[in-house]
């Protein structure tokens, strides 16, 4: 007898094979662009499609505005196009070419004779993150110049996972290495510690331990919305320096605590009733992933919080932000990749932990929330 998921299964499929020898056909897409009911669904097809096609030219006219300086250029108002060409070293031709495509993705607009800063551009320029991962795409570009081969060899062995070797940087000394990444990972942590204090009222807890926590930009947010909170930060050695730096310069070394270590071999700290990942998951593959878990479950008491935000795969209505973006991303990086929250939750059940559930976050595209009970 046929069970129902079979016949199910059977159905869609039937449905998924006329649907897409409709959509393939000439003749009804030439039919849909000219009958009215349809024409509008056509043309944002058609536009969707497009900017599938397009898509690497768009990143490319938003790199060049950002190594160019066009965006702050405009900050402080309009200019004439002739001034634009002198300021950012282009020919008058080459300027007004870059504008023109700029103007058509919202990054600059039209402003009498001359350009004003346009409505994506603002929202960029008030993201400093955005702008230092657009300032590093080149390497993943280059990495993606090839994107079968990438996916045949694994993934790594470009420009992309040399920036990346975290634990292979910070332990050789390279302070050049260290810094480039801890930089940019300090200046795109604020749109995410925006959202996880938002989510979570960390001020309940008494001590917090943040792992992988860089340069400590996500303690320094906590600490100022949770001022009773004891403060810890634990990462490699070099990179645990880094931050005794910058957060001295914030006022707030005496409130932190920073160990060193190496998390996938070295037992962390105890005595704190909430850790928290930082988008630290996400870029480890499952087994190290796991691993990492269950060194923060031994590290927690009983009833201790375990507290996650990264992006997630499946989120709705940012599903290509997940296995698009971060899919690709992370697999040139050379280790990890985007996860739903049902398998973390797996997985988090996987290393011991009592309990797990999802939490709303304000902008789900940039960072969503777990927390977990031991």
């Amino acid at each position: 007898m046929v069970s129902y998921t079979q016949k199910s299964s059977r159905l869609r499929e039937r449905w998924l094979a006329w649907r897409n020898r409709v959509l393939a056909s000439p003749r009804f897409q030439q039919f849909a662009t000219r009958f009215p009911l349809t024409r509008p669904i056509a043309r944002r097809r058609a536009r969707a499609l497009f900017d599938l096609v397009a898509g690497f030219t768009y990143s490319q006219i938003l790199a060049a505005c950002v190594e160019l300086g066009l965006l702050d250029l405009l900050a402080d108002g309009p200019l004439d196009s002739t001034i634009i060409a002198t300021r950012t070293n282009l020919p008058p031709a080459g300027a007004e070419r870059l504008l023109r495509g700029a103007a058509a993705l919202g990054l600059v607009e039209r402003f009498g004779a001359g350009w004003a800063l346009g409505s994506q551009g603002a929202a960029l320029r008030g993201n400093r993150g955005i702008a230092e991962m657009v300032a590093h795409h080149h390497l993943l570009y280059a990495d993606l110049a090839d994107p079968v081969g990438l996916l045949r060899r694994g993934g790594g062995g470009g420009g992309l996972s040399n920036l990346w070797r975290y634990a292979e940087m910070a332990g050789s000394g390279n302070s050049a290495d260290v810094a480039a990444y801890s930089a940019l990972m300090a200046a795109s942590q604020p749109m995410v510690a925006a959202q996880a204090i938002d989510a979570y009222p960390f001020r309940q807890h008494r001590r917090l331990l943040d792992v992988g926590g860089g340069e400590g930009a996500f303690l320094a947010a906590v600490g100022t919305r949770a001022p009773g909170l004891d403060l810890a930060l634990f990462d490699l050695p070099a990179v645990g320096e880094r931050a005794r730096s910058r957060l001295e310069s914030a006022g707030m070394a005496t409130r932190i605590t920073i160990f060193g270590g190496n998390f996938l071999s070295d037992a962390l700290p105890d005595g704190f009733d909430i850790i928290s990942l930082v988008r630290v998951l996400h870029d480890h593959d499952d087994g190290p992933a796991l691993t990492l878990l269950r060194a923060v479950h031994a590290a927690l008491p009983p009833g201790g919080t375990l507290f996650i935000t990264e992006p997630m795969a499946e989120t709705p209505g940012a599903e290509p932000a997940g296995d698009a973006y971060f899919g690709f991303y992370l697999l040139a990086m050379g280790s990890g990749r985007p996860r739903s929250p049902t398998e973390i939750r797996a997985m988090l059940s996987q290393a011991g932990f009592a309990s797990s559930r999802l939490l709303p976050t304000a902008l789900p595209l940039t960072t969503r929330a777990i927390i977990a009970r031991r």
